[in-house]
C-alpha cells in the first residue's frame, strides 16, 4: 500500500477501493468480451462463406458434396474440444483464470489468422484440406477454453445478486462476434464481384483475427486474477496443500454436476449453432432466400437476441437459474416444429420475426447458461468443469449440427429435419434441468 493510501481514514479509502473494484470488474468484462468476439467472428465467418469456401477447398464435387465436406471440417474441429477443455480447465485451476485466457486467445487468433493465408485446392490440391482441417483443429483446441474461462472469470469478479448480469456479457459477446461476421460477409456480397470474393475476398475476416486477438491479450495481460482464485491459492498455501490436481476431483467428486452441465448444455449448443450459424445457410440453399435476404434477416435478428441476452441474465438474478433454463427448454419443445415450418415460401418480414422468436427463447438459456455453470462447480474446479462439461456438449451436439442438419436434410428428403434434431436437444436439456437444484441467490462456492 502507497503512504498516500495508507494516511486515509476508513471513510475515505473506502471510496477509493470501490472506485478501483469497478475499474477492475470492467477491464473483467471486456477482456472476457473481447476473447469470446473474435472466436465467434471466426465461426461466423467460416458459416456465412461456407459456400464461398466449399468451392474453394473442395471444387472437385457437386455443391451439396462439397458443402457437406465443409461442415465436416467445421464439426471435426470440436473433437479436441472436450481436451482441451480439460486442459485450459486444469491450467485455469491450478495456475489462474488470466494466464489460461491469455495464452488461449493468442493460440486461437494465429490459428485464425494462418486460415487467411492458407493455399487453396487449385495451388495445392488435397492438402489444401488438410490444411484447413488441421488449423480448425488448433482451432477448437484453443476455443475450447475461452467461453468457459471467461465465464468463470466473470462469475467470480461480479457483485452478488449480479452474477446473472455480468455473466451475460460472454454470450453477448458470442453474438456480438457472430453480428460484425455476418454484417462483414454481407458487405463482402454486397460489394465485391463474385470472382473477386472466390478469389481473395473470402480471406478478408480471418485475416482481422490478428489485430483483435493482439487487443484481447493485452487487455488481459493487464488484469490481476480474479479475488476468488487468489483467496484459493491463500487458503492451499495456509493448509500447506502440495497437490491440488482439478481434473482428478473433476472427475471423482464432481461427476453430477458434470452430467448435470452436459445436459444443460446440449440445448444451448444445438440451437446456438442452427440458429445463429447455420441458418443463413438453411434459408438461401432449402428454402430459396437470397444470400443477401438471409445475412439481413440473420443481422437484425442477432441485434436483438444481444439486447435479450442482458435482460434475461438480469432475470435470472431475479427469478433464478433453474426457472430460467426449465422455461426456455419448454419453450423449443412447444414452438420450434411450428416455428420451422412457418419458414417457408414466407416473406422477408416474417422469416425475420420468426428468426427473432427463436432468438428469444435462445436468449433465454444462453443469458442463463453460464452463470448456471459457473455456480454449481466450487472454485478449486470451477474452471475445469465448467470447460469439460461445456465443450463435451459442443462437441458432440453443437459442432456436429450444420452437418447433421445437412447431411438429415439430405437423407430424409425432409426439410423439416433440422427442427426434430433441435427438439431432441430440448428434452435432454430439460431432463438435466430437472435433476439440478437452484443455485442463484447464493454465494459461489468454494
Amino acid at each position: 500500500m502507497s503512504t498516500q493510501s495508507a494516511s486515509l481514514t476508513p471513510t475515505q479509502a473506502q471510496p477509493l477501493e470501490q472506485s478501483a473494484e469497478r475499474k477492475a470488474l470492467r477491464r473483467a468484462a471486456s477482456a472476457s468480451f473481447m476473447g469470446n468476439f473474435v472466436e465467434w467472428f471466426d465461426y461466423a465467418a467460416y458459416g456465412y462463406l461456407a459456400t464461398v469456401i466449399a468451392l474453394t477447398f473442395f471444387p472437385q464435387t457437386d455443391k451439396a458434396t462439397a458443402l457437406l465436406a465443409t461442415f465436416a471440417v467445421f464439426a471435426l474441429s470440436f473433437i479436441v474440444r472436450p481436451l482441451g477443455g480439460l486442459v485450459w480447465g486444469h491450467f485455469g485451476d491450478k495456475y489462474g483464470r488470466r494466464s489460461a485466457l491469455s495464452w488461449s486467445i493468442l493460440i486461437m487468433s494465429i490459428s485464425t489468422f494462418c486460415i487467411g493465408i492458407l493455399p487453396t485446392y487449385n495451388h495445392i490440391g488435397l492438402w489444401a484440406p488438410a490444411l484447413l482441417l488441421m488449423i480448425r483443429l488448433f482451432q477448437g483446441f484453443s476455443a475450447s477454453g475461452e467461453y468457459a474461462g471467461a465465464s468463470a472469470f466473470l462469475a467470480e469478479y461480479a457483485p452478488e445478486g449480479k452474477r446473472g448480469l455480468y455473466t451475460s456479457i460472454v454470450p453477448a459477446s458470442t453474438a456480438a462476434g457472430l453480428l460484425f461476421g455476418a454484417v462483414f460477409v454481407a458487405g463482402l456480397h454486397a460489394w465485391m464481384s463474385v470472382e473477386d470474393l472466390h478469389s481473395w475476398g473470402w480471406r478478408l475476416p480471418f485475416l482481422l483475427a490478428a489485430p483483435f486477438g493482439l487487443v484481447g491479450r493485452y487487455i488481459r495481460m493487464s488484469l490481476q486474477d480474479t479475488p476468488k482464485f487468489l483467496e484459493m491459492e491463500k487458503r492451499l498455501e495456509a493448509k500447506e496443500c502440495a497437490t491440488h490436481a482439478p481434473v482428478r476431483e473433476l472427475l471423482t467428486v464432481h461427476r453430477r454436476s458434470v452430467m448435470i452441465g452436459i445436459g444443460a448444455t446440449c440445448l444451448n449448443a444445438v440451437a446456438f449453432y442452427l440458429l445463429l450459424s447455420y441458418m443463413p445457410t438453411y434459408l438461401s440453399t432449402e428454402m430459396g432466400m437470397s444470400e443477401s435476404d438471409s445475412f439481413l434477416a440473420s443481422t437484425v435478428s442477432l441485434a436483438t437476441y444481444i439486447g435479450l441476452i442482458f435482460l434475461m441474465g438480469t432475470l435470472s438474478d431475479r427469478f433464478g437459474r433453474k426457472t430460467m433454463l426449465l422455461t426456455a427448454s419448454l419453450l423449443f419443445l412447444a414452438l420450434t416444429f411450428p416455428l420451422f415450418g412457418w419458414l417457408e415460401n414466407q416473406p422477408l418480414i416474417v422469416i425475420l420475426m420468426i428468426q427473432i422468436a427463436f432468438g428469444a427463447i435462445l436468449a433465454m438459456n444462453d443469458g442463463t447458461l453460464p452463470c448456471f455453470l459457473a455456480e454449481i462447480f466450487p472454485t478449486r474446479v470451477r474452471f475445469s468443469g465448467f470447460a469439460f462439461s461445456f465443450n463435451i456438449a459442443n462437441a458432440v451436439f453443437g459442432g456436429t449440427a450444420p452437418f447433421i442438419a445437412t447431411w438429415l436434410i439430405q437423407l430424409t428428403g425432409n426439410k423439416m429435419a433440422p427442427a426434430w434434431y433441435l427438439l431432441a436437444a430440448a428434452a435432454v436439456a430439460l431432463v438435466a434441468m430437472l435433476a439440478s437444484r437452484e443455485t442463484a441467490h447464493k454465494a459461489l462456492q468454494d
